[in-house]
């Protein structure tokens, strides 16, 4: 899939939305990305995933690990394609962990799937989990990198299958809320 294709299939899911919306980070955004808009189509979810393993099907990958929740799904299908194992990581006493069981040998090579990335925070934290472990990070792969290029993994280099720099604002300076825009609310097609 080429990033055009891959932006138009969030847009025809509506997984690409157009408002006023307040982030987590408590910016304010024009454009707000909700990755479960397309991937509760699992047609898309496994083109998408297909595409994203394309990207690092010559990097020797043994396992595949997400981070808990959209990684999860991103995991199994990027694993799928690219027929490895497929694992995740989840909070636990607000740190980033493995649980259930599973573990890393030392060594093992293992690629990083994460749906949206805007600070890397969650990657960053899976990263070191997988160090910890004696694990090699090989790469890091995105369906979307909304970070504007301030994605950093240090050693790790990482690909997404659609970049996008979405603007925010500070809530005292928002021109949307000058304009008296009404809010949308995240996770809502506001229609």
């Amino acid at each position: 899939m080429t990033e055009a294709q891959v932006k138009e299939l969030f847009i025809k899911t509506n997984a690409i939305m157009e408002g006023h919306f307040l982030l987590t980070s408590g910016l304010h955004s024009p454009m707000y990305v909700e990755k479960f808009n397309v991937l509760q189509h699992p047609v898309y979810t496994e083109q998408l995933c297909t595409a994203l393993a394309e990207k690092f099907a010559d990097q020797k990958i043994q396992t595949v690990v997400g981070p808990v929740t959209g990684g999860i799904l991103l995991a199994h299908e990027v694993g799928k394609a690219l027929g490895t194992r497929a694992i995740f990581t989840e909070r636990e006493n607000g740190k980033m962990a493995f649980r259930r069981g599973f573990k890393l040998e030392k060594g093992e090579r293992v690629l990083i799937v994460e749906d949206i990335v805007t600070t890397g925070g969650s990657v960053k934290e899976v990263i070191d989990v997988v160090k910890a472990q004696g694990a090699i990070p090989v790469a890091v792969g995105m369906l979307v990198d909304r970070s504007g290029g301030a994605a950093n993994f240090a050693e790790v280099p990482y690909q997404a299958l659609l970049y996008l720099d979405v603007t925010t604002y500070p809530a005292a300076s928002c021109p949307l809320c000058a304009a008296a825009v009404p809010m949308t609310k995240r996770g809502r097609t506001g229609k």
